[in-house]
């Protein structure tokens, strides 16, 4: 401020203003405003030539901070995202003989308080950008509690609610290294082929895999299997890839992970960062805003 402005401003001033912000911001929304026109967005298509929306949610933990400066037990900064990837094939672009490749598009909505009190702005930013206007759904999520039936419940039209394939992969990968300890290539070799498994048979083949490993002899896999073997059988219903790949969907929910560095880990889990609650969810409907797409910062600020 000093430099650019010539203004020297304390640290509970620009505190108390950005909570203010904050404040007015989440009011608005929740009061029903949306900021700017109407902005249609130009859906990209899938494999059978339908237009695709997209819809996906997340969480990402925030320190606290307690009383007399005491740390806190972290609270969840939950973050709804609204977006339209480009396809790699061009004739799947929604305007083929475009000069460039288009912009990807996305809007976001985040809050601390709950995952409920997302529902409604989130809707609204679908409505703006007219998502209703595509021809199908998809929504992506991980397995966190809550996730699936929130975008069930609040965009009832998605065909698939589809599990994010790098989390499962991940489980793949923790089975593998226990069965397979202090042989690195045996390791590689059969975690590519059970995600590979994954993506040509789905979540039922290589649960059928998993559980019919033998494990004789092999210390401390029974556990991870169990592990592994519980997370598949609660999620296998959103693990048909082969049928995702196949319409041309996105598998993975890197866009909305991502949402969770750059919208609230960039400005929000620094170094020592603590946040009280009012702080912590003033900011994150800020940052949400400020990182959507279609100038809505600029619109918020016309209005406040």
């Amino acid at each position: 401020m000093p430099r650019l402005a010539g203004l020297r401003v304390s640290e509970s001033t620009v505190q108390r203003a950005t909570e203010a912000a904050g404040e007015r911001l989440a009011e608005a929304q929740h009061a029903g405003q949306t900021f700017g026109p109407s902005t249609p967005w130009a859906w990209h298509k899938d494999a059978d030539g339908k237009t695709v929306g997209y819809v996906s949610v997340d969480a990402t933990g925030v320190g606290q901070q307690g009383s007399r400066g005491a740390k806190a037990e972290g609270r969840m900064a939950y973050i709804g995202m609204i977006d339209n990837p480009v396809p790699e094939e061009r004739p799947r672009w929604a305007n083929p003989t475009a000069a460039k490749r288009p912009e990807w598009k996305a809007r976001y909505v985040s809050q601390v308080r709950s995952l409920a009190e997302l529902a409604e702005p989130l809707r609204r930013q679908a409505s703006q950008v007219n998502l209703g206007g595509a021809d199908r759904w998809v929504a992506l999520s991980d397995g966190g509690i809550g996730l699936e039936d929130f975008l069930r419940a609040n965009f009832p039209r998605v065909e698939a609610v589809i599990l994010d394939f790098y989390h499962v992969a991940e489980y793949v990968a923790k089975l593998s290294r226990v069965l397979h300890p202090g042989d690195a290539d045996a390791d590689r070799r059969w975690r590519e082929t059970t995600c590979e498994e994954l993506k040509t048979s789905g979540g039922s083949a290589v649960l059928e895999k998993v559980r019919s490993l033998d494990l004789a002899d092999r210390a401390g896999a029974a556990s991870v299997r169990a592990e592994v073997v519980t997370y598949f059988t609660n999620q296998t219903h959103r693990m048909d890839y082969p049928h995702y790949l196949a319409q041309g969907w996105q598998i993975g929910s890197g866009p909305v992970e991502s949402a969770c560095k750059t919208v609230i880990g960039e400005r929000m889990k620094g170094g020592g960062m603590r946040w009280g609650e009012d702080g912590a969810d003033a900011m994150s409907h800020l940052r949400a805003l400020f990182c959507s797409s279609d100038n809505q910062w600029a619109a918020f600020w016309s209005k406040n």
